[in-house]
């Protein structure tokens, strides 16, 4: 068996913040909405994000209502050009992701900028 990733889930404490972020500020589009869980769809990538009391309740596993101690996930947006990094990355914080790291060329030729969500999970936007 050879499982294949088709959706990324994001738990949350704060899923209206959170929802209003990755549709205004990404762009992603509401595929599905029920109460605690909302899946969204951008350029042909699934996430949810989901409420952790709404996984503690389907599961009863303590984890879901432990406070998570470091970010564990990263979504990495590409763009076309380098220029385009830093268009992006400026539209972006105006329309309110937090600054993490302002466009910059790596060692290994990427230029990449670094911006939050309001969980305060890093994301990228880069280009080769």
């Amino acid at each position: 068996m050879r499982p294949s990733i088709k959706l990324i889930s994001i738990l949350t404490d704060n899923l209206t913040e959170m929802l209003t972020f990755y549709k205004d500020v990404l762009g992603f589009t509401t595929e599905d909405e029920s109460g605690g869980y909302i899946e969204l769809i951008h350029d042909g990538v699934r996430i949810a994000l989901c409420s952790k009391e709404l996984m503690y309740e389907l599961t009863k596993h303590e984890a879901f209502l432990e406070e998570r101690k470091g970010k564990s996930f990263e979504l990495a947006f590409w763009v076309a050009t380098k220029t385009e990094v830093d268009s992006t990355y400026k539209e972006l914080i105006d329309k309110g992701a937090t600054a993490i790291l302002a466009p910059h060329d790596m060692p290994w030729g990427q230029r990449t900028a670094m911006f939050a969500d309001p969980d305060g999970n890093c994301h990228e936007v880069y280009a080769d």
